[in-house]
């Protein structure tokens, strides 16, 4: 059982870019945060990430065990880097979701780290909201809501985090819970780095547009945005959620173009899905805080800059670690879910009523 009080809870996220893993110790107690402690990241190589990749649009019951074995040996080598940790949320890796449909898949065991680290591990948070008829993500929100009370936001804001897919939270500081109504409006807002880091490998052999320089060289094909923006997800309502490669049509509409142009046009997706994401939030956020890899691509910040009637600014503005974000969020859910605290709710992810979520896995293996 977690001790009371203040918790330090080691958080850790493998995002849909299939980058690598980011992990980051929390001090809190599943309600407010009390601080931050270290972080660290584990880099995929180019043969770990072509498993993975090949692994993407697989279920709980297709072979992955490969995949799941080089998510739990990755997390497990950057893990073991941390001292005095009292209990982990382990996210895994997402290769499918569909909620309503199949469901969600996060491949990697919890209990498999629990048992090698030697503390508990909450894992598998998803699978109970979608069970209940929410979208299972994002998830983040809840973590995004305390951060608002952390930088003492006065007025709406919006954290927008942009990994492989966008997603956004749109926070009333002035509520006291995140469950309260009207607290929080959270969504994915379409692809993110995604389509431009699959672009810059298939056709350069790099990672990614560093800071968007090819980008800045191109221009956009205004044509296939707007095909992009008629796709029905864009007029739903939120709370919704996207699979990673939900926009396929979007990735087939640029091959014929020049690599700078391409990415040009996939930039200006992500800042015309925002754009129409701002427009689903209850009011226009005072600030805009930008989390995640896309922050760091100087040409899709200053579209966001130029196209949204509000402050844009990286997280970093605030005295926050872009960076780590999502792998503090499941430290923060970890220790929410092992004190029964609801990790979503219905504006954050539809589901019926606010609700817990996760498996919790001992350190110890049960008696024969």
């Amino acid at each position: 059982m977690l001790q009371a009080g203040v918790v330090r809870a080691l958080g850790t996220m493998s995002g849909t870019s299939l980058d690598g893993v980011d992990a980051a110790v929390l001090d809190t107690d599943g309600q407010q945060i009390f601080g931050f402690g270290p972080s660290d990241y584990r880099a995929y190589t180019a043969q770990e990430q072509a498993v993975l990749k090949a692994h993407l649009g697989c279920w709980q019951t297709d072979d992955c065990v490969q995949a799941s074995k080089i998510v739990e040996e990755t997390h497990i080598a950057v893990m073991q880097l941390f001292d005095v940790v009292d209990i982990a949320g382990f996210h895994g890796q997402t290769l499918a979701h569909d909620p309503g449909g199949r469901g969600t898949h996060q491949c990697g065991d919890g209990t498999r780290l629990a048992q090698t680290l030697g503390y508990p591990v909450v894992w598998n948070f998803r699978t109970a909201d979608v069970a209940a008829g929410g979208q299972g993500a994002p998830l983040a929100p809840f973590y995004h809501f305390a951060l608002a009370k952390w930088i003492k936001a006065d007025a709406a804001v919006a954290f927008l985090n942009l990994g492989g897919v966008g997603n956004i939270t749109w926070i009333d500081p002035a509520c006291d819970d995140p469950t309260d109504p009207g607290a929080l409006l959270a969504f994915d807002t379409g692809p993110a780095n995604a389509p431009m880091n699959d672009l810059m490998r298939n056709r350069l052999g790099k990672d990614y547009d560093a800071d968007g320089a090819i980008a800045a060289q191109g221009r956009c094909d205004d044509a296939i945005i707007a095909a992009f923006m008629a796709h029905p997800y864009f007029s739903m309502p939120a709370p919704k959620s996207l699979d990673r490669d939900a926009f396929k049509t979007l990735t087939q509409a640029v091959s014929a173009l020049s690599d700078a142009d391409a990415l040009a046009t996939l930039v200006q997706a992500v800042v015309r899905s925002v754009m129409a994401a701002c427009a689903q939030c209850p009011r226009l956020p005072q600030k805009l805080f930008v989390t995640g890899g896309g922050r760091r691509n100087k040409t899709l910040m200053s579209g966001l800059a130029d196209a949204l009637p509000c402050d844009v600014a990286a997280v970093e503005a605030v005295g926050l670690d872009g960076d780590m974000i999502e792998a503090q969020a499941f430290a923060y859910l970890a220790v929410r879910t092992a004190r029964g605290l609801p990790i979503s709710s219905p504006q954050t992810t539809g589901v019926a009523h606010p609700m817990t979520g996760g498996r919790i896995a001992s350190a110890f293996k049960s008696a024969d």
